[in-house]
């Protein structure tokens, strides 16, 4: 029993002592190349929101992806649109009312700060600032003609809708 209990207590030093060891060359400042030495290279995440409706939008080779920082003052809207490509959105501050024109009819929803949602391509809308405040809204399309416009107006409106 004598020679279990050394070698329990020789076992548990060892392991302090590794333990020790390990947090001592942990606390040590790395000396790790940084991944950018020169300073050239600076990514700031603009805006972020989570996805709040379905489907995709296909990427194509060729074709180029345009990004937007649009501000929308209150009761201002974008006029009647579609995109190309389609859209990804992102609501970065206030609120904004993307309107929709399906078949005969219009559908609306409201997205806020932290959201996300996906404007098909070729769906045609118009987002409306329906708050109080300055709307700040990040949006990429994909599948831009090469050098053309992301978006084309739709003069005049397809429909009426309640609230625009």
């Amino acid at each position: 029993m004598k020679g279990v209990s050394k070698r329990n207590t020789r076992l548990a030093v060892m392991t302090l002592g590794f333990a020790g060891l390990f947090v001592a060359v942990a606390a040590v400042p790395g000396t790790a190349t940084p991944a950018d030495p020169v300073g050239s290279f600076r990514s700031a995440i603009q805006a972020r929101g989570t996805n709040t409706t379905p489907g995709t939008i296909p990427i194509s080779e060729g074709l180029d992806i345009v990004v937007a920082r649009n501000d929308v003052d209150p009761g201002g809207t974008s006029g009647w649109h579609s995109h190309p490509g389609g859209a990804i959105v992102v609501v970065q501050q206030g609120e904004i009312t993307f309107f929709s024109w399906v078949g005969n009819h219009c559908t609306s929803t409201r997205y806020t700060a932290g959201q996300a949602f996906v404007e098909h391509a070729s769906e045609v809308g118009n987002a409306k600032n329906t708050g109080t405040t300055l709307t700040i809204v990040f949006a990429t399309f994909p599948g831009v003609p090469v050098g053309g416009a992301p978006r084309t107006d739709f003069a005049p409106a397809p429909g009426t809708c309640p609230g625009l």
